[in-house]
């Protein structure tokens, strides 16, 4: 089908499959709103919702590639029940790890260290820093570009894509295949991180 706004989500799947990545774009912009609504009423937290909806496009992209959706026209509440495990996933998370609050409103567990790291962990972290930062370094330059602006400063998948000047679903493509490549690379080098 030539026109995509059109296509049903199925023939959008199809395409997507055959190697057209404007179809997963167009299935993304038709449904956002309702997974991102969904989403953030469960979490009721914007920050968390806009991370928990780009892990949530990340899988069902993981998921279909790997021939995981046989949901036939079931498109949207499939990837609202992907983004619905995410979301408990975060909750139990949340829920095993304790949290004390001090009076400015912070986890102390995350303010307070109980215990320096000794030379030994210290050196050793700076030696799995150093030969990551390596094997970033050796990844294509957009792939590279994405995975230094998501881990290195902790940017959403959405400030990426305006300040590269991409569509979020770019953004996460070249993150995918840029953490597949680093895998690769890890692999083929023997190094044990």
């Amino acid at each position: 089908m030539n026109r995509p706004h059109l296509a049903t989500d199925q023939e959008l799947i199809a395409q997507y499959l055959k190697g057209k990545e404007f179809a997963l774009e167009r299935l993304i912009h038709r449904h956002k709103d309702k997974v991102y609504t969904a989403i953030n009423m469960t979490l009721r937290d914007s920050v968390l919702a806009e991370d928990i909806f780009q892990n949530t496009f990340i899988k069902v992209i993981d998921n279909l590639r790997a021939g995981n959706y046989d949901e036939q026209g079931k498109f949207l509440p499939w990837v609202l029940r992907i983004a619905h495990n995410l979301c408990l996933d975060y909750f139990r998370k949340v829920k095993r790890s304790p949290k004390v609050v001090n009076n400015e409103g912070q986890d102390i567990f995350n303010v307070l260290k109980f215990a320096e790291p000794g030379a030994d962990a210290k050196m050793e972290y700076q030696q799995y820093a150093s030969h990551l930062r390596a094997l970033v370094d050796e990844l294509p330059e957009e792939q590279r570009e994405v995975v230094v602006m998501r881990h290195y400063l902790n940017f959403s998948f959405k400030e990426i894509a305006e300040m590269t000047g991409v569509s979020i679903n770019t953004s996460l493509g070249r993150m995918r295949y840029g953490l597949l490549k680093l895998r690769k690379l890890i692999e083929e080098k023997q190094i044990q991180f």
